[in-house]
C-alpha cells in the first residue's frame, strides 16, 4: 500500500487562488428529514426547526441562521467552535442529515481551486467524490461533476478511486449559485421538530423505559413535560435526583423540560388501609393516572405517555393496562407498547439514559409491593376496591404538595442522540 496523500505532497502551484474567488465562507448546510413531505404545512414545521436551532447555538458565536434552498444554513464566524456546534446538531429532531463546509461560488475555478486546498489537508490513499447539484443553471450535472473533480483530485495525487470504503470522500453540493465543499455528511436525528407535535406529560420513574417513551414522543415532535411520583420521606430523595439528571439528558432534545415533584405516599397508605393488597400496584398506576391528568391540564398537554411494554412486568399485562386506561379521561401514549426490553435498552444507551437510570434508588411502587399482584384486574373490580377512597381529595392533596421545576440541558459529554428508525 503506497503512503497517504496529505499536504507536503502537493507543490504550491496547487493552491493558486482564482483572482475571481470571493473569501471562502464556513458554513453549516442543515437537510430536513420528514419535513420536505409536509406540503402546504412545511412553513410551520421550518420555523419550528429554525427556532429550535437558534436558541439551541445561542453563546456559539454563529453569524446567522436562515433558511436557504430548502435547507437550513448555519453561517459561523472565524472564532465558531464546530465541534460543539455539530455535536449539538446532532440531537437536534428535524435534521435529516447536515455537513460542515466551505462555501464558495458555483464556479468550476472556485469549486477547484478550494477542492485543492481541501484534499491537501486530508490524508488518504483511495478516495471518492459525492458531488450533488441541487439546481440546474449549474452547466455540469452531478455524474459529469463527480467525473471531472475525480479526474481532477486523481490527477493532483494518484490516490484510487473507490466507490466504497473509500478513505477519503470528497462532497459537493451546489445550490443557487453556491457550492459547499465537505469531508463528510453528518446523521441527524431524523423526526419532526421539537414544539410541531403539541405538549403531552410523560410519567417519569427513572427506570430505563419512560425515559426512552419520552425520547420517543420528542422525535415525533412533542413538547414533553414530566411527572415524577415519589414518597419522601419513606424513601430517599435519590428518586428524585436520578430523575433530574436524566431530564438533564433529555433536555438536550428540547433544550429544557418541566418536571412536576408529586408526593405519593398519603395515597399509597390509603390504599393499602382500604383495598385489597393483590390490586396495589393496579390502583397505585390508576391514582397516579388522575394525578398526571391535573397535571397535564396545568401544563396545558393533550395526552399522558408512559414507558409500558406490554407484558414486561404484573402491571403492564393486557388487562391491567385496560384496568389502568379506564381510570383516564384523556388519551394514554405508550410507544413502547411492542418493544422488548433489549431493544429499549439499546435505544436508552444510545440516547445517554441508560446508565443513570440502572443506578440504585428507592422509587414510589417499592413501597407496601404484595408478594402476589393481580395480573388479570378488570375496570369494575378496581373500581369496587376504591369505593372506600376519597379519590378526588388524595387527588387534589397530591397537587397541592406538588413542586414543578425547570430542568435544562446537560450538554457534557454524552453519547450519540440514538438509532433512526429508517
Amino acid at each position: 500500500m503506497g503512503p497517504l496523500y496529505n499536504a507536503p505532497y502537493f507543490h504550491a502551484a496547487n493552491f493558486r487562488r482564482c483572482d475571481k474567488i470571493t473569501a471562502v465562507k464556513r458554513t453549516i448546510l442543515i437537510h430536513y428529514h420528514e419535513i420536505n413531505l409536509k406540503g402546504n404545512n412545511r412553513g410551520w414545521f421550518e420555523t419550528c426547526l429554525e427556532r429550535h436551532v437558534a436558541r439551541l447555538l445561542q453563546g456559539l458565536e454563529t453569524a446567522s441562521i436562515r433558511r436557504f434552498a430548502g435547507r437550513l444554513l448555519v453561517e459561523l464566524t472565524g472564532d465558531s467552535p464546530a465541534g460543539e456546534i455539530t455535536r449539538r446538531l446532532e440531537k437536534v429532531f428535524g435534521i435529516a442529515n447536515f455537513i460542515v463546509a466551505r462555501e464558495v461560488p458555483a464556479e468550476i475555478d472556485a469549486i477547484e481551486s478550494e477542492l485543492a486546498l481541501l484534499v491537501a489537508s486530508t490524508r488518504f490513499r483511495s478516495f471518492k467524490m459525492d458531488c450533488r447539484r441541487g439546481t440546474k443553471e449549474f452547466p455540469l450535472d452531478s455524474q459529469q461533476l463527480n467525473r471531472r473533480l475525480g479526474a481532477f483530485v486523481q490527477d493532483r495525487t494518484g490516490a484510487e478511486v473507490r466507490m466504497e470504503g473509500a478513505e477519503a470522500v470528497f462532497g459537493i453540493e451546489i445550490v443557487k449559485g453556491r457550492a459547499f465543499l465537505h469531508l463528510s455528511r453528518i446523521q441527524g436525528a431524523g423526526g419532526l421538530p421539537s414544539g410541531s407535535g403539541g405538549k403531552v406529560l410523560c410519567l417519569l420513574s427513572g427506570g430505563i423505559d419512560s425515559p426512552v417513551a419520552a425520547w420517543r414522543m420528542m422525535r415525533r415532535g412533542c413538547r414533553v413535560h414530566h411527572v415524577h411520583f415519589h414518597s419522601y420521606p419513606h424513601t430517599t430523595v435519590e428518586s428524585q435526583e436520578k430523575v433530574r439528571r436524566l431530564l438533564g439528558i433529555l433536555s438536550r432534545f428540547q433544550l429544557e423540560s418541566t418536571l412536576w415533584m408529586v408526593p405519593f405516599a398519603e395515597v399509597q397508605r390509603e390504599i393499602v388501609a382500604y383495598a385489597p393488597p393483590a390490586l396495589r400496584v393496579v390502583l397505585y398506576r390508576r391514582f397516579m393516572v388522575r394525578i398526571a391528568e391535573a397535571v397535564a391540564r396545568n401544563e396545558k398537554a393533550a395526552a399522558l405517555v408512559t414507558g409500558d411494554s406490554l407484558g414486561q412486568v404484573a402491571s403492564q399485562t393486557l388487562d391491567n393496562i385496560r384496568t389502568i386506561s379506564a381510570a383516564a379521561t384523556m388519551p394514554v401514549f405508550r410507544p413502547l407498547i411492542g418493544d422488548d426490553k433489549e431493544g429499549i435498552i439499546r435505544i436508552a444507551r444510545a440516547i445517554g439514559t441508560y446508565e443513570t437510570s440502572i443506578q440504585a434508588d428507592q422509587d414510589c411502587c417499592s413501597l407496601f409491593i404484595p408478594r402476589h399482584p393481580e395480573t388479570a384486574a378488570d375496570p369494575e373490580k378496581a373500581a369496587r376496591a376504591e369505593s372506600g377512597l376519597d379519590v378526588a381529595r388524595l387527588v387534589d392533596n397530591a397537587m397541592a404538595g406538588a413542586a414543578r421545576e425547570t430542568i435544562s440541558a446537560d450538554f457534557g459529554p454524552g453519547p450519540d442522540p440514538g438509532p433512526r428508525d429508517d
